[in-house]
């Protein structure tokens, strides 16, 4: 893998110890790469399909990342799950992340719907922290799917986590997530509650931004409609 430095190969040789389950990490990882991609592709074809029928993308941007080797490492040592390639590929589903930044709250649900019923995909697992945030006032909505690759010797189903936010959902997560790491935080509590307000704030903009764009679609199908006489 491109993305794995020396060190962290040194450091992965160290804990495997020996040559070949450091290679079957490696393939690991590369299958879940396969997979992100495989996930990201649907995303970017139901994104066109649904552009041309409503006149916008209701994506704004994706992302993808496969989970470090380190941060592995350190999950699985919180979990007091015992380090082995076997371990990650059963008790893991984070391993290969895809966040998708909508328009619209309703984009979400649409988009994940869709997403959902298509018939290689199988669903394992559902959050929504959208209809009910998490305490801090984090809003997201999180699948686990299971995609199959195409190897050179065979099919397999690899998991795939998706995050699924507005982009005001994804301004909050981000600043949220650079605070909370701060050290010697003073009022921590204070802070922690402002930023719930901020979340509540956020999650209205999204509410009205939305009924803003139906107005919107409702005036230009009344003008289509008295247009054409129907």
């Amino acid at each position: 893998m491109e993305y794995m430095d020396i060190e962290t190969v040194k450091e992965l040789d160290h804990v495997f110890g020996d040559i070949e389950e450091l290679q079957k990490f490696r393939c690991l990882m590369m299958q879940y790469e396969c997979a992100m991609l495989e996930v990201k592709t649907k995303l970017d074809v139901l994104n066109t399909e649904l552009s041309v029928q409503n006149s916008r993308n209701p994506i704004e941007s994706i992302k993808c990342r496969i989970k470090e080797p380190d941060s592995i490492m350190k999950k699985m040592k919180r979990q007091e799950i015992p380090f082995s390639v076997d371990n990650i590929e059963k008790n893991l589903n984070d391993i290969a992340g895809v966040r998708v930044i909508c328009s619209f709250p309703d984009d979400i649900y649409t988009l994940a719907d869709y997403l959902e019923k298509q018939d290689d995909i199988k669903l394992i697992k559902k959050k929504d922290y959208i209809s009910h945030p998490k305490p801090n006032g984090y809003r997201s909505l999180h699948l686990i799917l299971e995609v199959p690759i195409f190897l050179t010797n065979e099919k397999k189903m690899m998991r795939v986590e998706v995050q699924f936010r507005t982009i005001a959902m994804d301004f909050w997560a981000s600043l949220e997530h650079k605070l909370k790491y701060k050290k010697d935080i003073d009022n921590a509590q204070v802070i922690s509650q402002d930023l719930c307000f901020c979340a509540e704030l956020i999650s209205q903009l999204d509410g009205r931004m939305q009924q803003i764009r139906e107005r919107l679609e409702e005036k230009k199908d009344n003008t289509q409609s008295n247009i054409t006489g129907v």
